[in-house]
C-alpha cells in the first residue's frame, strides 16, 4: 500500500515560464535543496522550515543555461551561465559575481552532483569532464561525441559502489539513443532506444541502481512505461562506433484517454512504485491534473492527489518526499510505500496510518464482479482505465467467439482454425474473463491433444501461457504435455511462470531434460536463457588466457592441508606429490540448450521436504552429470562471471548450492560407493573447504570491525594524539 501525506507548498515561483523550474538538487544534507528558477535565481532551502536560507542572482542580461549544483569536496556551489561561463561560490558571498568564475571552450549542457564527489560536467556535443581537471585548464579542447543533428534531451549521473556511470539520452531525426558514460576505465557505449508501436516519443528518463544494475525507466507519449537494464560492469569492451541495442519490458500501460501525453513524467520511488505526474486520473474527469502512486507489479493505483494550476511535467524525489512545480508554486508531498504483495495492492491491508485519503473508489474490481459480471460496477470501474478498451471490444464483439464458442469450436475443430479462434478471443477478451477462462481454455486443448495425438497447437498453448493468467493447478497436465511432445520452448514458459509447479512434476522435467542428448536440443528456442549460456562459456574462454589472480577471495593452488586427501598415485619413493591447482577454469559439461533448460529448473520454488524423496527417481548418471554442471555453475559464478552478464532470468549462489545439497543428501549412499562419483566429490570437498576457511577469516575481520565500531572513542583529546589499534 503507498499513500501520500498532506502537501504543503515550499515556495512560490516567480518566473515559471513554459518549461517550469529548471532543476532541484540535492544540498549538503537530507533537509535542504538548491532550487533553479529558469529565469536568473539560484535559491537554497531549508525544507521542514520552508524558508531560504540563502539566494544568489545573476545580472540583468545573463542567463542560467545550468542547473546549479552542491560540490561536497569544497563545500561550494556551482553554476553555468550563458552555457560557457562556470561561476563558483560559496554560502557566504552575498554576489555570484564577485566570486570564481571561468570561461570554458565549449557549451556546457548540464552540471551533474555526485555524491561525496566533484561534479561532472557534460558539454553539448556529449564530451564529460570533471569539475576540477575542467577548472585546472577551462580553455582545454574539448571533444565532439555527438554529430551536428543530434541533440541532448536528458543526462543523469548514477553512483555505484565503487564506479561512476553517466547516462545522457539524444534524438536526431525522430531516433532516441542513449549513452552510457563509464570512468575508471574510461569507456561510452551507445545504446539504440526503440521506438514504441505507435510512435509516440519519451517524455522523461529516470535511473536508479538496485540489485547491482543500473535501471532505466522511460515514460512514452502514449503512456507505455517501459524499463531497461544495463549492467553495472559490461561483459566485453564495446567496439568504437557500434550501437548496441537495448532490451526493455513493458512495466506499465497509463490510461491517456484518447489522445497523448505532452508534459509528463513518472519516476520510481521504490522497487515496485512510481509517482506519475502528468498523466490523467483514472477515475476524473477532463482537465483535472494529478499526482499518482501507481504498483508496478500489481498494475494498480495506489493514491492521487489533485494539482491546482498548469503541470509542468517534472517531479523530484528527495528522502521521502516528492516536489512538485504547479502553477506559481513549489509543493513538497511526503510519501509513504509499504513492502508490495498481493492483500496490499488489493487495498485489505489493514489501514494504520491516520491520513484522511480520497483517492477515489478502487479499480480492482470485486470478485462478485468477476463471478456474477456485475454490469454496473464494471461499467464504473471502466469508465476510466478501460474507455479505449471497451471501445475496442465493442467493436470486435461480434468478429471475437464466446469462451463457450470456443470452448465448443476446440473439440472439432483443425488445429489452424482453432489457433485462429483463440488468438482472436485473447485479443478481444478482458482481462477479467481472462483470469476466469485461460485455465478453462488450456484444459479443453490439452484434453483434444490427448484425445488425438496428431492435435497439438502449440501457438495457442504458447499465448495462453504468455497472458500470465494461466498457472500449473489451472491445467495440471499442460507441463507433462510439453514433455510428451518435447516442446522445450513451451516447457521453458512454463517453467518460468507457472509458480506453483509440484515437486514431482519438476523431478519429472529434471530427469526429461537430462535423459535427452544435447544434440536433440540444439534446434530448440530458449531465447534469453541461451544467450546467458553463451555469455557464461564466453567468460570462460576470456579467462584462460592467463589470470591467475584470486577470485572473490579464493586461491586456486591447493591448501597444504589438502595434500593428504589427494588419492595415493604410483611415484618414485621419496618424491613429494605435485601441489595441483583446483581447475576453475572448465568447459561445461553439458550444451548450451540443456544448460539453459537446467537453470529454469534451478529457478523453479519447491519444498525441500517435498522434492528430497522425488529426487532418489534419478540413476547415477543423470546425478553425476548434474552436479557437474552445478559444480561448473558455482566455479564460474566465484570468479563474479555471471554478474557482468545481462539477463533477465539467472540461477542465484543460493539455488545451486540447495541443489547440491539435495542431490547428496538423496544419494549419498549410492554416491559414496560408485567410483566414477569419487573424483567430482573431492573436488567439490577441496574447494568447499577453501571457501568455508575464506569466510571464517571474513568473520574474524567482521567481529575487529564491530568491534572498533563499539568502542567508545574518548572526549579529551587534545590538538595532537596518537591511539594504537590493534586487531586480534
Amino acid at each position: 500500500m503507498a499513500a501520500l501525506y498532506e502537501s504543503y507548498t515550499l515556495c512560490a515561483l516567480a518566473d515559471t515560464g513554459p518549461e517550469g523550474t529548471r532543476a532541484i538538487e540535492p544540498d549538503r544534507d537530507r533537509d535542504r535543496v538548491v532550487i533553479t528558477e529558469s529565469g536568473r535565481a539560484v535559491t537554497v532551502y531549508k525544507v521542514s522550515d520552508q524558508k531560504p536560507l540563502g539566494s544568489w542572482t545573476v545580472k540583468q542580461g545573463q542567463c542560467i543555461t545550468s542547473p546549479a549544483v552542491y560540490n561536497p569536496p569544497t563545500k561550494e556551489y556551482v553554476v553555468v551561465t550563458d552555457e560557457k561561463v562556470v561561476r563558483v561560490w560559496k554560502d557566504e558571498d552575498i554576489s555570484i559575481e564577485k566570486a570564481f568564475k571561468a570561461t570554458v571552450s565549449a557549451e556546457v549542457y548540464r552540471l551533474h552532483s555526485v555524491p561525496d564527489r566533484e561534479p561532472l560536467v557534460l558539454f553539448r556535443h556529449g564530451a564529460v569532464r570533471f569539475l576540477d581537471s575542467l577548472l585546472a585548464a577551462p580553455q582545454q579542447t574539448i571533444e565532439e561525441v555527438l554529430s551536428e543533428e543530434e541533440v541532448i534531451r536528458w543526462s543523469a549521473a548514477v553512483q555505484m559502489e565503487q564506479q561512476l556511470v553517466l547516462l545522457f539520452s539524444t534524438e536526431q531525426r525522430g531516433q532516441h539513443c542513449l549513452y552510457v558514460q563509464r570512468f575508471s576505465p574510461n569507456a561510452l557505449v551507445k545504446h539504440r532506444l526503440e521506438t514504441d508501436s505507435t510512435n509516440s516519443t519519451p517524455l522523461s528518463y529516470a535511473a536508479t541502481y538496485r540489485d547491482g544494475n543500473i535501471h532505466l525507466l522511460y515514460l512514452f507519449s502514449s503512456g507505455s512505461v517501459y524499463e531497461s537494464v544495463l549492467q553495472a560492469r559490461p561483459t566485453v569492451p564495446a567496439v568504437s562506433g557500434t550501437v548496441q541495442a537495448l532490451p526493455r519490458s513493458l512495466l506499465l500501460k497509463l490510461p491517456v484517454g484518447e489522445g497523448e501525453l505532452t508534459a509528463a513524467s513518472a519516476l520510481p520511488v521504490d522497487e515496485s512504485h512510481i509517482a506519475v505526474v502528468g498523466v490523467p486520473h483514472p477515475l476524473a474527469g477532463a482537465g483535472k491534473d494529478y499526482l499518482c502512486l501507481w504498483n508496478t507489479h500489481f498494475q494498480t493505483l495506489q493514491a492521487a492527489r489533485e494539482l491546482a494550476g498548469k503541470i509542468y511535467g517534472q517531479l523530484w524525489c528527495f528522502s521521502g518526499k516528492l516536489f512538485v512545480p504547479h502553477g506559481k508554486i513549489l509543493s513538497v508531498i511526503p510519501f509513504e510505500c509499504q513492502k508490495s504483495s498481493l492483500a496490499a495492492a488489493m487495498g485489505k491491508l489493514k489501514q494504520t496510518s491516520g491520513t484522511n485519503e480520497s483517492s477515489g473508489p478502487t479499480l480492482v474490481p470485486t470478485w462478485n464482479a468477476l463471478l456474477h459480471s456485475n454490469q454496473t460496477q464494471t461499467q464504473e470501474n471502466s469508465r476510466g482505465a478501460g474507455t479505449k478498451k471497451s471501445k475496442m471490444s465493442t467493436r470486435n464483439q461480434s468478429s471475437c467467439p464466446t469462451a463457450e464458442q470456443l470452448a465448443e469450436k476446440i473439440k472439432v475443430g483443425s488445429e489452424k482454425e482453432v489457433q485462429k479462434q483463440v488468438e482472436e478471443f485473447l485479443h478481444g477478451s478482458q482481462p477479467e474473463e481472462l483470469q476466469l477462462t485461460a485455465g478453462r481454455l488450456a484444459s479443453a486443448l490439452v484434453m483434444r491433444c490427448q484425445a488425438d495425438p496428431t492435435f497439438y497447437p502449440q501457438a495457442a498453448f504458447t499465448q495462453l501461457v504468455q497472458t500470465n493468467y494461466l498457472c500449473h493447478s489451472g491445467c495440471p497436465d499442460l507441463l507433462v504435455l510439453t514433455l510428451e511432445k518435447n516442446d522445450f520452448r513451451l516447457c521453458q514458459l512454463c517453467l518460468q511462470l507457472f509458480q506453483d509447479i509440484p515437486e514431482a512434476v519438476t523431478c519429472c522435467c529434471l530427469k526429461t531434460i537430462l535423459s535427452f542428448q544435447d544434440s536433440e536440443l540444439e534446434q530448440v528456442d530458449l531465447e534469453d536463457g541461451l544467450l546467458f549460456m553463451k555469455a557464461l562459456t564466453q567468460t570462460a574462454e576470456v579467462s584462460d588466457d592467463g589470470d591467475s589472480g584470486q577470485h572473490n577471495g579464493f586461491c586456486p593452488p591447493v591448501l597444504e592441508e589438502e595434500i593428504c586427501d589427494a588419492p595415493p598415485d604410483s611415484e618414485a619413493p621419496g618424491t613429494r606429490p605435485a601441489r595441483e591447482p583446483l581447475a576453475l577454469d572448465m568447459s561445461c559439461p553439458v550444451g548450451l540448450h540443456k544448460g539453459a533448460l537446467l537453470n529454469e529448473v534451478l529457478q523453479v520454488p519447491y519444498s525441500d521436504s517435498l522434492l528430497l524423496p522425488h529426487l532418489k527417481d534419478l540413476n547415477v548418471p543423470q546425478v553425476l552429470l548434474f552436479l557437474q554442471y552445478l559444480r561448473f555453475l558455482y566455479l564460474k559464478y566465484s570468479q563474479d562471471a555471471h554478474s557482468r552478464i545481462p539477463a533477465l532470468r539467472k540461477p542465484t549462489v543460493t539455488q545451486i548450492m540447495d541443489w547440491v545439497c539435495l542431490l547428496l543428501d538423496a544419494h549419498f549412499t549410492v554416491l559414496a560407493l560408485t567410483p566414477e562419483a569419487k573424483s567430482l566429490l573431492t573436488s567439490l570437498h577441496k574447494f568447499v573447504r577453501s571457501q568455508v576457511k575464506l569466510y571464517s577469516e571474513l568473520g574474524k575481520i567482521e567481529g575487529s570491525l564491530e568491534a572498533l565500531k563499539k568502542s567508545k572513542q574518548s572526549r579529551e583529546i587534545g590538538q595532537y594524539s596518537i591511539e594504537v589499534i590493534e586487531l586480534f
